[in-house]
């Protein structure tokens, strides 16, 4: 049984996986994680190795102070993975890239694969059907937008982002979801044909705390899979373990 543990932007994502399915899953503040790590230790006391997974600063120290003879794997560009990487700065990649291309790998092997992850930022990450990660993009996410439009003009106000059908908006309010809205669904859409038409046959992921919020406006042939990322880090943790 294992724990995943992945340690994002804005909060901390924990997992617990028996084999390849998903058992349990909780999201916890930066403030509150320990006791909620300690919550899953005692609640799925077989769990036998750990993936830490973190774009930001989680201290392992007060994971290693706990797990005594439990595996840990704390993941950056030196550990294994199940592909081949292209990517010409790997101490740049961020980690839950690597991830994502892992999950592919494994998910859809011998394919044409691209990768978004709708988050804070979305980023394209594009797996050949040789198994080789080429790269791929990196954009601001959805809220990044909506933020940003507060932040760099004197009069447009803070919006929440919401799913938005309008194409004219008829208010300023109105007029930013328009814009915002379906100028990040027509990215996507156009990144994905671009990817298509360079590559020929391609599979679609689509992942992140968007995913589901999205998928409503993006063409079909999409797979929407929100937990995409504990699969990845799933599998790189089994591929860097004993049994």
């Amino acid at each position: 049984m294992n724990l995943i543990i992945d340690a994002g932007n804005s909060f901390v994502k924990l997992a617990v996986l028996k084999k390849d399915e998903l058992i349990f899953s909780e999201q916890a503040t930066y403030v509150g994680f320990f006791k909620v790590f300690l919550k899953i230790k005692a609640e799925f006391p077989k769990i036998d190795k750990i993936m830490l997974s973190s774009v930001s600063k989680l201290n392992k120290t007060i994971i290693e102070q706990e797990i005594g003879t439990v595996q840990l794997v704390v993941l950056d560009y030196t550990v294994n993975m199940p592909f081949q990487n292209l990517y010409s700065t790997p101490k740049t990649l961020g980690v839950d890239r690597l991830a994502l291309v892992a999950g592919a790998s494994k998910q859809y092997p011998n394919q044409n694969c691209l990768i978004i992850d709708a988050g804070t930022c979305v980023t394209y990450d594009f797996l050949d059907n040789q198994g080789v990660y080429k790269g791929g993009g990196i954009s601001p996410g959805l809220q990044l937008r909506y933020n940003s439009l507060n932040d760099h003009t004197a009069n447009l106000p803070q919006l929440k982002a919401k799913y938005s059908n309008i194409l004219i908006g008829n208010s300023t309010e109105n007029a930013i979801h328009a814009g915002v809205f379906n100028g990040f669904v027509n990215e996507i859409n156009g990144i994905i044909e671009q990817f298509s038409n360079t590559f020929g046959p391609l599979v679609v992921i689509l992942t992140g705390g968007d995913a589901n919020f999205l998928s409503k406006r993006l063409k079909s042939g999409i797979f929407v899979d929100p937990n995409f990322l504990f699969k990845g880090l799933n599998y790189i943790l089994d591929f860097n373990t004993s049994k």
